[in-house]
């Protein structure tokens, strides 16, 4: 289906922000054939309930649910393998995403040769002081380790190729290094700035000290992989 856009959300206490940006999806995306697959990640809430009554009035709205929390990447890549479109477009289920950038990020995907995927940066962040200087040092971090430079590994708007998106290697983590794994593929991927708005309802899931435990230990892994990963020519 070369025409549909999947559009992939991961979900996990989101509630209050789905009505809204469902309907934000529909009006960024009117005229464009596309699926929207809200992947329900071990919501405590009543996420997967109200994603149930949006069904009535979002017919492109598919709801995949995971039997127990298992974290971004898993609901990611869940969206990925049932996707049925061949580009596949991510995004925070929070609000802080805004939908009306998805049309020039597909739009540049498609018109640069070569290309596979087209990831957001945060050109005005909306956080706080303390949350921004956090991002400045995990993303310095992970580019010293892994080798690669990546503007703002902690941007969930992407667009890429569904194809690309399933052959990556597939860890917990993998998701703030997508860019990274795609270039390690030989995959050709572009920076744009995208908006950046203020959380309407909830709270972050990640804090400093979790966040930086763990985006260690996967850019270590990131690191590990490119140092071995194969590269041979056939004559």
């Amino acid at each position: 289906m070369t025409d549909l856009v999947s559009i992939v959300l991961p979900i996990h206490n989101e509630r209050d922000n789905l009505g809204p940006l469902l309907d934000e999806l529909e009006t960024a995306l009117a005229g464009r054939p596309h699926e929207i697959l809200a992947v329900d990640d071990g919501s405590t809430d009543d996420s997967l309930a109200v994603l149930g009554t949006l069904r009535v009035r979002h017919p492109e709205l598919r709801v995949l649910a995971l039997e127990a929390h298992a974290g971004q990447s898993a609901a990611t890549m869940a969206g990925c393998d049932a996707a049925r479109g061949e580009i596949v477009v991510t995004l925070d289920a929070d609000g802080q995403n805004d939908p009306r950038d998805i049309p020039a990020l597909l739009e540049r995907l498609s018109a640069t040769s070569g290309c596979v995927a087209v990831v957001g940066y945060r050109a005005a962040r909306r956080d706080s002081a303390w949350k921004r200087f956090q991002s400045r040092i995990a993303n310095a971090a992970r580019n010293r380790l892994t080798g690669d430079s990546v503007r703002d590994t902690g941007c969930a708007l992407k667009a890429v190729r569904r194809d690309v998106l399933q052959a990556l290697p597939r860890f917990d983590g993998m998701h703030r290094f997508l860019p990274t794994l795609i270039r390690l593929q030989g995959g050709l991927v572009l920076e744009t700035p995208v908006a950046h708005r203020p959380r309407r309802f909830g709270h972050s899931k990640y804090g400093m000290w979790n966040r930086a435990l763990r985006g260690l230990r996967d850019a270590l892994g990131v690191r590990w992989l490119r140092r071995r990963r194969l590269s041979y020519t056939l004559r």
